[in-house]
């Protein structure tokens, strides 16, 4: 079957998708298990389906370029600050941690140091794909777990291009200088500077075109108003970003993921996503087919006990790695070992890799075929490994199952509700003292189970899925509360919203300020910070406990939240720009402060006024002899 031609053959992988990926699910096992056996099936191994005449795995590793185009698009500034430790921090450890550990079981076995340091290099590396996809399947992509993969994740993919530069230092004297990362570098027989200035050239354009060019076409392309080219343009964005990077000899995965970085703050970052998210699930998808078609059984068959072996040994030492990192950087013991379980296969940069090194001489064809196979296996067994952590060890309290689907009789709703936690529970009881119709939205299972008990009736799903608020009503209710607990789920929530239902108001729980400070970008949007009202209650109480008048100590909470309100608007236009922003929020707390303190020395000044003239009085009073009036003194008294 070799010879048929690419309809064929792409319909034989198609095919093999279509039949294998239901009934791994069904199975349990995850849709990544399922495209990789469908992809041994049909190999050469097994069914020989198809053939090398047509070369579908480089047409198929354009997946992994949409993927990290789409990881960059939701890589805001704001994001990477707060993730800064996942991601340079717990991903560095990692790194190094498990080339480390690789790196001492190969001099165990008599390997020579090099080639021990460049293998724990190369395995250290995780897969992309498989990771972020089974995140989402399991629904956990924006929890604690999901954060944590995808900081090292990220890491690990932008450690590629490092890789490139020093996996060849790693080749023993004498051998012949190695081939360029991509052989097809329009920048091969140039000088090394020239290869460094134009490498950072291209990024530059990428960067620069991104950030000025890009907008003004997409915005000459929407209007148009057709869907098939904006599509269109998405995909010659990515195309042509990652053949840029190919021609100047760096990953074309990894200008991808730039681009997406560049555009992760415009306007049409939502339609970006929306449009590319198909072709990203099917290419993924047929990626992992071709891994699974590659896989060397014959290989495999012959050194059974080693190649187990040894991706037995390399799940424990990723596992191992990966859980004294995270705990290293404070992570809980769940979520470290829920998060090392999760990255202990193989990644897909592996097989760029060790192609890269066996044309480097660092190490040799038998070697780096060993290795694929172990690192192709240990991206196979990912799914098995997860799913006997989970139902061995994991506490599978959350995994419960769905609580019952509850129609929307509520009629045309006043309010719809986001997240019905601590803080949406308070303001909904409000709004239903005042005959209000509220729906009630809420994602946790757990929360759901708490609430129905006490007779809430909360309807289960993600609220920020336009089409569950389009159901619940939200194209003719006046008000949309927010109160989930993901902060960048929130963000996108208000923002899809607001383009979906233009006439509904929005109000939205923020975090902190820095969260604030994103909600607003969304035009119309009301927010509240979650903690700064009862923190100010907090304080008026305390001053009151130190011994002021509840009159100073409620001009004092007054003042400051008249303060805050004013120094809020100053500062918005600086948000994401940290130094600046950070300087003049030292200003204005001094400012506050200064503020403050006049108007407390002004009203301490009046009350002792108040009280020296009540002194006053009270002893002319007292000296004219009327101490009949009892209640009169009393509260001269208690002025005094």
């Amino acid at each position: 079957m070799n010879g048929y031609s690419l309809l064929v053959q792409a319909m034989v992988y198609l095919a093999a998708g279509v039949v294998s990926v239901p009934i791994a699910k069904r199975l349990g096992l995850g849709s990544v298990l399922g495209y990789l056996t469908a992809g041994v099936l049909i190999g050469p191994f097994v069914l020989n389906l198809v053939g090398p005449e047509v070369d579908v795995r480089s047409f198929a590793e354009f997946g992994v370029v949409i993927l990290l185009f789409l990881i960059g698009l939701e890589v805001r500034p704001a994001l990477l600050w707060r993730m800064r430790t996942a991601i340079f921090g717990v991903g560095t450890a990692q790194l190094l941690a498990t080339a480390a550990l690789v790196g001492a079981g190969s001099l165990a076995f008599g390997l020579d140091w090099r080639l021990g340091f460049a293998t724990g290099l190369i395995l250290a590396l995780s897969s992309t794909a498989i990771v972020l996809q089974s995140l989402e399947e399991k629904g956990i992509r924006q929890g604690p777990v999901g954060e944590a993969s995808f900081g090292v994740l990220l890491f690990q993919d932008l450690a590629v291009i490092p890789l490139f530069a020093l996996l060849p230092l790693l080749a023993p004297a004498g051998s012949p200088a190695p081939p360029p990362a991509h052989e097809a570098s329009a920048l091969a027989s140039l000088p090394m500077a020239a290869k460094v200035a134009a490498e950072f050239a291209s990024v530059a354009v990428v960067v620069i075109g991104g950030r000025y060019l890009t907008r003004p076409v997409f915005r000459f392309i929407a209007a148009a108003r057709l869907r098939e080219i904006f599509t269109g343009a998405a995909l010659l964005l990515v195309v042509g970003v990652a053949a840029l990077m190919e021609e100047v000899g760096l990953s074309p995965a990894l200008g991808a993921f730039l681009a997406g970085v560049v555009l992760a703050e415009s306007e049409f970052r939502r339609e970006l996503e929306t449009d590319i998210e198909p072709f990203r699930g099917l290419l993924l998808g047929l990626f992992f087919i071709t891994v699974g078609a590659e896989l060397d059984l014959e290989l495999v068959f012959r050194h059974p006990l080693e190649i187990l072996a040894a991706v037995g040994g390399l799940i424990v030492m990723k596992t191992l790695a990966m859980y004294l990192a995270g705990r290293l950087f404070r992570s809980p013991h769940r979520i470290a070992l829920t998060t090392a379980v999760g990255l202990a296969q193989g990644g897909e940069f592996a097989f760029v890799l060790l192609g890269f090194v066996v044309g480097a001489h660092v190490m040799d064809a038998d070697t780096a075929r060993l290795i694929t196979a172990v690192v192709a296996v240990s991206m196979a067994a990912t799914p098995l490994v997860t799913a006997g952590y989970e139902r061995l060890i994991l506490d599978r309290t959350e995994a419960r199952e769905e609580p019952e689907a509850l129609p929307f009789d509520e009629g045309d709703p006043d309010v719809i509700v986001a997240g019905f936690g601590r803080f949406g529970q308070i303001a909904t009881r409000l709004l239903l003292a005042n005959n209000f119709k509220v729906v009630l939205l809420e994602n946790s299972i757990e929360q759901i189970e708490i609430l129905r008990r006490f007779g809430w009736r909360v309807h289960y799903g993600d609220a920020s899925r336009i089409d569950l608020l389009r159901g619940a009503g939200a194209d003719k209710a006046k008000l949309l509360l927010v109160a989930i607990d993901d902060r960048d789920k929130a963000v996108e929530m208000v923002a899809a919203a607001r383009q979906a239902f233009p006439n509904l108001a929005i109000f939205a729980r923020a975090y902190d300020r820095r969260h604030a400070y994103e909600l607003i970008k969304t035009p119309g949007v009301s927010v509240e910070r979650e903690t700064f009202e009862s923190a100010l209650n907090f304080g008026r109480r305390a001053l009151l406990k130190l011994g002021l008048s509840e009159r100073r100590s409620s001009r004092a909470a007054n003042l400051f939240r008249e303060q805050d309100a004013l120094l809020w608007k100053q500062l918005a236009p600086l948000a994401g720009e940290e130094e600046r922003y950070a300087m003049a929020s030292r200003d204005s707390r001094e400012t506050t402060e200064r503020v403050l303190r006049a108007e407390m020395e002004r009203i301490a000044a009046e009350e002792d006024g108040e009280a020296k003239a009540a002194r006053a009085a009270l002893k002319a009073d007292q000296k004219a002899g009327r101490d009949d009036d009892a209640p009169r003194l009393e509260a001269r008294k208690e002025r005094v």
